[in-house]
């Protein structure tokens, strides 16, 4: 069996979203190009990924974008089935995809709004996605205040390959948000958003198991496709802060962000980070982020004493259920340091080292499903 990577698919209209910085229009003309390896521990999820962007002034009031970014995934991830023993290693499948994806944003700058369109695309060989995403920003308060408004979309498709056949998946998020400058060294920023995705929601790939008595004292085992609502509904609220010491040379970033969806999913995360000024020329930035979430209503790691037998097909209808560790209540922890040389006023170096864990909070799932990566960054700019 070969088990696609589902975490990794792009989220093209949110992330168009979410990327807006609050920045004006006018910005370097650039190119960079950054490679990324994620490295799962156990000879679990590795990914390679190649990301190139260019920006360009067009203008005054005009800047252009756009990103490319090519990855490769191979390895072995959980297939939803419970472990042989009681907290024994679960089932692994093997991962084998490949994606290639591109995204470009127009931003134009008029007298106190500038607005961004950007358009995105992302495919692999069982599912391709298209996003869409406008957003505003408008300045009042002599510039001390931004007010930010953004809407996107997307438009899915996925390859079930067990039902033969191209299931669309759409979604739609808005957002609504604030930032204002306190003093010269302080701003804080609230965000509020909402969205809505609709369609096939499951994840092809993932298993659910139920055992069988069909003789007394003998259970057999048999596997079904995971059934999740074909609607859902999400809210955030995200509070973050930025504070500069220049007596120290550095600056605190410190955000938190709440989730909550129709899944019965609700989340926390928070995120520290310094930049650290070190002579001229460097710039280092540790940091660390913690996430905790509870499990989705539907989850379970086993179907065995359900009391129905689950359908062969989606069922919108329900009952729904999913073996996802994704969608257990856990934990996670990603720690880690970025360092950035500006070795000249065209040139400019990054790298990072990073560490990721999760882990478990239910006592039912076992511990063996949670992974632990490490993440290698370098990149390279060209400014001119």
């Amino acid at each position: 069996m070969s088990l696609k990577f589902f975490p990794g698919r792009w989220a093209v209209g949110a992330g168009l979203l979410a990327g807006l910085a609050l920045r004006p229009v006018r910005a370097e003309d650039s190119v960079s190009w950054k490679g990324q390896d994620y490295r799962e521990a156990g000879g679990r999820i590795a990914v390679q990924a190649q990301y190139a962007r260019w920006e360009q002034d067009l203008g005054p009031d005009l800047h252009l974008k756009f990103e490319g970014v090519v990855d490769a995934i191979a390895g072995a991830t959980p297939n939803g089935q419970p472990p042989a023993t009681p907290d024994g290693p679960v089932p692994l499948a093997t991962v084998s995809e490949r994606r290639r994806a591109w995204s470009t944003e127009l931003a134009r700058q008029f007298a106190r709004v500038a607005v961004a369109a950007g358009y995105a695309h992302s495919r692999e060989s069982d599912y391709v996605s298209r996003g869409w995403s406008v957003n505003t920003l408008t300045d009042c308060n002599q510039k001390n205040t931004t007010l930010l408004l953004g809407v996107a979309g997307t438009k899915d498709d996925v390859t079930v390959r067990y039902l033969r056949t191209v299931e669309p998946k759409r979604g739609l998020d808005l957002i609504a948000g604030v930032t204002q400058l306190l003093d010269p060294n302080t701003s804080v920023a609230f965000n509020l958003g909402r969205g809505r995705s609709s369609g096939y929601l499951a994840d092809p790939y993932r298993l659910v198991e139920q055992r069988t008595e069909v003789f007394p004292g003998l259970f057999l085992p048999r596997d079904y496709a995971e059934n999740r609502p074909a609607a859902r509904r999400h809210w955030t609220a995200d509070g973050s802060a930025r504070r500069a010491f220049p007596a120290l040379g550095g600056a605190l970033e410190a955000d938190y962000r709440y989730y909550r969806d129709t899944f019965g999913t609700t989340a926390h995360t928070l995120d520290l980070a310094w930049f650290q000024q070190v002579g001229a020329h460097l710039l280092l930035r540790p940091g660390v982020r913690f996430h905790t979430q509870g499990a989705a209503d539907f989850y379970t790691v086993s179907l065995t004493g359900a009391g129905y037998t689950p359908s062969l097909r989606p069922n919108p209808a329900g009952p729904f259920y999913s073996a996802d560790y994704r969608l257990s209540a856990l934990r996670s922890y990603h720690y880690g340091l970025k360092a950035i040389w500006t070795f000249s006023a065209a040139w400019q170096l990054d790298a990072a080292l990073e560490q990721y864990e999760m882990r478990g909070r239910d006592g039912v799932t076992s511990p063996s499903a949670y992974p632990t990566a490490t993440l290698t960054t370098v990149g390279l700019k060209f400014t001119w």
